[in-house]
């Protein structure tokens, strides 16, 4: 049983047992029990990510490594020019300048405060799908009022836009915005047209 990181809240091991027991189909009872927390403690902080696990911290392919900007932050200091720390690096210069003007320039940049920047700027919320595209918002919340499923909206799409991939998406990512409302792209009331009526995912 994973430990308390803090009062009222929870380690990172224990937040990970919380959402491996939540996908395996235990109740936010047994779930609670398990953990020692109040059934209205877990009951939030599932409801916060509409039932969805957060995703995993994960660095981009194309994102510059901690070592990258410490050979950045050498480079400044001994007076080279970006463009001879670009090609040293195998980057793009313009790649190199952004990440420098971003933090604090030549005489300010730290590599490591600037690898710190990079995971919060990572870790933003990202408008979703039916935020940005208004007409393809406007198709599935009418295929929602008329009961149709987000697996059955999402066939649709591809059969009835084949060569359109701007219209294809995910049953999850209906899921998602309409569990997780603070995506605000679609209408709380919408969830009663889903079959299951519940106000969060269901972990499986």
């Amino acid at each position: 049983m994973a430990r308390l990181g803090r009062p009222g809240g929870l380690s990172k091991a224990g937040k990970k047992e919380l959402w491996e027991r939540w996908r395996a189909g235990e109740s936010i009872s047994d779930i609670a029990r398990a953990l020692h927390k109040a059934p209205g403690s877990v009951h939030g902080m599932l409801e916060a990510t509409g039932g969805f696990s957060p995703p995993e911290r994960r660095r981009r392919r194309c994102a510059l490594a901690p070592a990258e900007r410490e050979e950045i932050s050498r480079g400044l200091a001994t007076g080279e020019s970006l463009r001879t720390i670009a090609a040293r690096l195998g980057r793009c210069v313009s790649t190199v300048c952004r990440e420098v003007n971003r933090n604090g320039g030549r005489k300010n940049y730290r590599a490591t405060k600037a690898d710190e920047r990079a995971w919060q700027r990572a870790r933003r919320p990202k408008r979703c799908l039916l935020a940005t595209d208004l007409f393809l918002r406007d198709v599935v919340a009418r295929k929602l009022q008329e009961d149709w499923s987000p697996e059955q909206i999402c066939g649709w799409l591809k059969r009835e836009y084949p060569e359109d991939e701007a219209m294809h998406i995910s049953h999850e990512t209906i899921y998602r915005t309409l569990f997780v409302q603070a995506r605000g792209a679609l209408k709380r009331e919408l969830l009663a047209h889903l079959r299951s009526k519940r106000i969060m995912r269901k972990g499986r």
